[in-house]
């Protein structure tokens, strides 16, 4: 395929590669970060997503995401599909695919899980909103940059799969760091306390594949200084997504309610900025209640 790709960061970047990497030809574009190994450099997003049957999307916010559609959609073949692959929020994601539906284009929110790691071994997950025939299309692309595309329904289906997704992974992670700094001070040893929750009523991915105790379980950002596979400010502004969306609808989540002001305080009053989102266990063990 002839793909056009904007937003080239951390995770888009290896995403394009990979995709160049099995043969697409791919044109790139990103305001700050230069083009990956196989994939052409576009001067601007216009000229990236000229010609291309698929235009795929990696940005910061539902904002920018919004202005890149309006720049972009109006350039695209018809009959082509435009594929975010953002962590936006759900009301974005529609707008968006409105848009590009009205234009005569096929439409997507693909948001992933998996990390930089993820991107770069193409093993993401993709959580996919959309219509059939655009998810058709775009399928064989997913099968290259990730290991699993689950299409959850219409547009705006697959920012609602992450957000819950997230809502999980942040609260599941932040209890388990609270119950290691517990264990530390009740005597129990770290790796004792994995063997018997990693096989145990307690056992969640953030114990059994992302441990947050160095030297505990498979290797994972805590054996490397916290650096992040997923950076704490992302979990928070993942969280506040979720907050976002519960907010619209009226839902009671009161423990994603909590994990939110927990990494809030983590990322903006402490020193959770640029470290791991699973760092909240040195600052657990660090205090005792507060």
């Amino acid at each position: 395929m002839k793909i056009g790709f904007i937003g080239l960061g951390n995770m888009g970047a290896p995403m394009a590669a990979n995709l160049a990497r099995a043969g697409h030809t791919v044109t790139g574009f990103d305001l700050n970060a230069p083009c990956p190994e196989g994939v052409t450099q576009a001067a601007s997003a216009a000229k990236a997503v000229s010609g291309g049957e698929v235009v795929i999307t990696m940005l910061p916010n539902g904002a920018i995401l919004r202005e890149v559609a309006s720049e972009i959609i109006p350039l695209m073949e018809a009959g082509a599909v435009l594929c975010d692959c953002s962590t936006v929020d759900v009301e974005s994601a529609r707008a968006v695919a409105e848009r590009a539906q009205a234009a005569g284009l096929g439409a997507l929110d693909a948001p992933v899980s998996g990390g930089v790691g993820g991107a770069s071994a193409g093993t993401l997950t993709f959580m996919v909103g959309g219509s059939d025939a655009a998810f058709t299309t775009v399928q064989p692309l997913f099968a290259i940059m990730g290991q699993k595309a689950v299409h959850c329904g219409g547009p705006g289906a697959g920012q609602a799969a992450k957000i819950c997704n997230n809502m999980i992974l942040g609260a599941t992670m932040a209890v388990t760091c609270e119950a290691f700094a517990l264990a530390d001070k009740l005597g129990l040893d770290r790796a004792r306390m994995f063997d018997v929750v990693s096989t145990s009523s307690g056992y969640s991915w953030s114990m059994n594949a992302y441990c947050p105790a160095p030297g505990v379980g498979p290797h994972s950002p805590a054996d490397n200084d916290y650096k992040p596979g997923f950076a704490a400010e992302l979990m928070l502004k993942d969280l506040a997504l979720s907050q976002q969306a519960a907010a619209a609808v009226d839902a009671d989540t009161p423990m994603g309610a909590q994990a939110m002001a927990l990494y809030a305080t983590f990322v903006e009053e402490e020193d959770g900025r640029g470290r791991d989102f699973s760092a909240l266990l040195p600052r657990f063990t660090a205090r005792g209640r507060g």
